[in-house]
């Protein structure tokens, strides 16, 4: 039982790696170049911006490297993750709505529970099915959406080329076996400020 389950985790980090540098664009915003509607310069941006946000919360404290994790995609900023207290959470909420051009926050961090194994490997899992489905399905520009799970929910963060797309995506996710719930920040291309033209 011990080395299947050991397999299976194996097997999900190996299909959560394959996401790899075509998921981090050219400069590390979580899509890929070729398929971001968004402009260069709006990329840039974006980029600056998460990387100032993620600077300002290690300062705050280093332990945060691992446990916060930060995502901007045009001016709105997502952030996920484990943290000690409430207190904490929203330390990270106001560093984050005190950058420069942010639009809006979205705040997914989780209040820390002691690890559990089992539940980190469903995890693990279940971002794998769900990122081999969206790579599967050719209706669907996989390269640009970012999976986290935490406790069998699904946290999808990304640019929908059309609503159909984004209705796909989230429906992917709901048909993967033991999820909870499916939160999904997902923008349309229509929505963002500046497109590519």
């Amino acid at each position: 039982m011990k080395n299947k389950l050991l397999g299976i985790i194996l097997i999900g980090m190996i299909l959560t790696s394959c996401a790899g540098v075509g998921s981090k664009g050219l400069v590390g915003t979580g899509v890929s170049v070729a398929f971001d509607p968004r402009t260069v310069g709006t990329q840039i941006d974006d980029s600056i911006m998460q990387k100032t946000i993620s600077a300002k919360i290690l300062a705050k404290d280093k332990k945060y490297f691992l446990s916060v994790k930060t995502k901007v995609l045009d001016g709105r900023i997502f952030i996920t993750g484990k943290v000690d207290s409430p207190e904490e959470k929203l330390q990270i909420t106001k560093i984050a709505w005190e950058s420069k051009g942010v639009r809006s926050v979205r705040n997914d961090l989780k209040i820390k529970d002691k690890f559990n194994f089992k539940q980190s490997a469903k995890d693990v899992l279940i971002t794998s099915q769900l990122r081999t489905a969206l790579i599967i399905n050719k209706n669907i520009k996989a390269t640009n959406y970012q999976i986290d799970t935490y406790k069998k929910k699904i946290y999808i963060y990304g640019i929908a080329i059309t609503s159909e797309e984004k209705d796909l995506v989230i429906s992917e996710a709901k048909e993967i076996l033991d999820v909870e719930d499916v939160i999904a920040s997902i923008i349309l291309v229509e929505d963002l400020r500046i497109q590519r033209e």
